[in-house]
């Protein structure tokens, strides 16, 4: 029986819960969550959250968050609405907090994609509807758990799967190494000096993988960290906001493309993620991401499914 077999799911203990970290979170209700994604993926519409409305709070521009959530919404019966933060008074000097008590007022729960944490936690404190990261510096929860899914369902377990990430120790990488640790899953993350993960996250990623039969390990080289890999995974070099660091991060990041030579090491069949979107010539070549291992588009649409399982579980539903 596989992990997706054995998945069952309650959601009395996530709601009115903020999905800021996975810190905050444990296996059972990572297994919860992913076990209705793939029930909610074969029945994508009902009216569980009929009557229920969703903040979409963005700080910065959004293709995949904006649109799987709100369409997301839709399906399962509820309505979700955009709020550009120069368009609302938080971009004009309203406080997060008095933000965060009036929305409350009005909506069932907010998701707030912004470029700090502390924005978001000051905003989870604040409201008294259940917070969702929808990105901020520090963390990426729902790409991660679109990731693992996508995992899930091509290789049918998460325990004891290599993935190895590639690339910038980022908000990404962090999210994905926590969730990666906490499913007894083989996490390798290859950075060039400099740009390893933040290491509080990685000291506290590790101990989860002591907890669960996983690993959490830090190195430089690409060829060997790739080798019985069952997973590679890649993002961009230069992410939002970093684009005057573009010279420095394109030199830096040179031997971590993501290739066919280095693919030809992994698994044969070796499955390769990006949380899009992808610079083809950069971190990954054309063949890779457009290949027959590349399973980059179901990755992207799992990010609606995850999220309907978290709007499920933090709103609650009948």
């Amino acid at each position: 029986m596989n992990l997706m077999e054995q998945m069952t799911f309650t959601n009395e203990s996530l709601v009115g819960k903020n999905v800021l970290t996975w810190l905050d979170f444990n296996q059972s209700e990572i297994s919860n969550l992913l076990a209705q994604a793939q029930y909610l993926k074969e029945n994508p519409h009902s009216k569980s959250l009929a009557g229920k409305t969703l903040a979409m709070v963005f700080e910065k521009s959004s293709t995949r968050t904006r649109v799987s959530f709100e369409v997301g919404m839709v399906q399962l019966g509820g309505h979700a609405l955009y709020l550009n933060s120069r368009d609302i008074q938080i971009g004009r000097g309203e406080t997060i907090a008095d933000t965060a008590k009036v929305l409350s007022g009005y909506v069932d729960a907010i998701m707030f994609r912004t470029t700090a944490h502390e924005k978001l936690k000051e905003l989870g404190d604040h409201a008294s509807v259940p917070v969702i990261n929808g990105l901020c510096d520090i963390y990426h929860p729902c790409q991660a758990l679109a990731d693992v899914f996508t995992i899930l369902e091509e290789k049918g377990r998460l325990c004891g799967v290599k993935l190895v990430y590639i690339g910038d120790g980022n908000n990404v990488a962090h999210s994905l190494m926590i969730i990666a640790a906490m499913m007894g899953m083989e996490f390798v993350i290859v950075t060039p000096e400099g740009y390893e993960p933040d290491q509080e996250i990685v000291e506290k990623s590790k101990k989860i993988a002591d907890q669960h039969n996983g690993s959490v390990t830090l190195v430089n080289e690409p060829s060997k960290a790739v080798i019985d890999a069952d997973v590679i995974y890649t993002d961009v070099w230069t992410s939002m906001g970093q684009e005057e660091e573009f010279d420095d991060r394109y030199k830096a990041f040179q031997d971590y493309q993501v290739n066919e030579k280095l693919l030809s090491k992994a698994q044969t069949d070796v499955t390769f993620l990006h949380c899009l979107p992808a610079h083809r010539g950069e971190e990954v070549t054309a063949p890779v991401i457009d290949g027959k291992h590349s399973k980059v588009f179901t990755q992207a649409e799992n990010r609606m499914h995850v999220q309907k399982a978290i709007l499920q579980a933090v709103i609650g539903f009948q």
